[in-house]
């Protein structure tokens, strides 16, 4: 009799346990689900429909703002980057006011939804400052590791200028078409950066020259030689090699020819290219060294002749 008295209770404990489980969830959800109809409480449905009217003349107003600052720039054109800096200005602050109002005839300003309203408005500007605190962050390493210089000819991100500023936020970069690259700081850590001349006014510039494997491949290199220490671009406190390997180039087989001589200015890297590739070219067609072309091979006889030339 005792032992069925204590398998009874033992049952029962274990059902109360079973019953207390399943309906924990329900009343943690019960409790966890917010009361919206306290929301509809800060809201000024009249203040609503007041505030339709201000988004209206608003959106009028940017208009003639937009109109305005355009036939402006047509006219004074020589002011137009003033022009529209002005106009995105009066633009931003015609936005802000405009979600001001609205807020202020839409919803009940008391302490509580001032509560919700503030926190809401420090997620949102926290969820959108984090790129920009990233940024921030970046900019002080750059600072220190010093990966490039203001300056520096940097290759980044398949964009090639120089550094003009190194911002907390961002880097920006003149392209040698005369484009302004910003970089956001933190992109620069994801990415390799190559630095040509690192804080120096010299920077090596690699030339590429090719020729047939018939042609001459000494004199061709000793005319790139020259070319180089001739050119009133060249740094001659480095030396200027000049490698060369055989290679297949689409279907040919070429001789490369590699000079590397250093420019006393890297903002004079184009010129200077520039400047030794004439004067090659020029020097190649005086010596009679060609470029390369398809040779043709006989068996047990000349090769076939092709309106006097064995090229292309």
């Amino acid at each position: 009799m005792k032992r069925d008295l204590a398998t009874l209770k033992l049952r029962t404990a274990a059902l109360s346990v079973a019953l207390a489980t399943l309906g924990a969830p329900r009343l943690a959800a019960a409790q966890d689900t917010p009361d919206l109809g306290r929301l509809a409480e800060f809201i000024r449905w009249g203040g609503v429909a007041a505030s339709v009217p201000v988004v209206a003349a608003s959106l009028f107003l940017l208009r003639l703002i937009e109109n305005f600052g355009d036939r402006m720039s047509r006219r004074f054109s020589n002011r137009r980057p003033t022009i529209q800096k002005v106009q995105t200005t009066v633009r931003f602050f015609v936005y802000l006011a405009t979600l001001a109002i609205a807020l202020s005839l839409s919803v009940r300003l008391d302490p509580t939804a001032l509560t919700v309203i503030g926190g809401a408005l420090a997620f949102a500007v926290g969820f959108a400052l984090r790129d920009l605190v990233a940024s921030f962050i970046a900019g002080i390493t750059i600072m220190f590791d010093r990966p490039f210089q203001v300056g520096d000819r940097v290759s980044y991100g398949g964009e090639y200028g120089d550094i003009i500023k190194i911002g907390l936020r961002s880097v920006r970069m003149n392209t040698l078409d005369h484009n302004i690259i910003t970089i956001p700081n933190n992109k620069v850590f994801t990415d390799v950066t190559s630095s040509g001349n690192y804080g120096e006014l010299e920077m090596q510039v690699a030339m590429d020259f090719y020729i047939g494997v018939d042609q001459d491949a000494k004199l061709a290199a000793e005319i790139i030689r020259e070319a180089c220490l001739t050119s009133p671009y060249v740094y001659l406190e480095q030396p200027i090699p000049v490698l060369a390997k055989q290679m297949i180039l689409q279907d040919y087989i070429v001789v490369h020819l590699k000079a590397r001589p250093y420019v006393f200015d890297c903002k004079y890297e184009k010129p200077f290219e520039t400047d030794v590739h004439l004067r090659v070219l020029e020097a190649f067609r005086e010596r009679g060294i060609s470029p390369p072309a398809v040779l043709y091979r006989a068996l047990g006889g000349a090769p076939p002749q092709l309106g006097g030339s064995s090229r292309e």
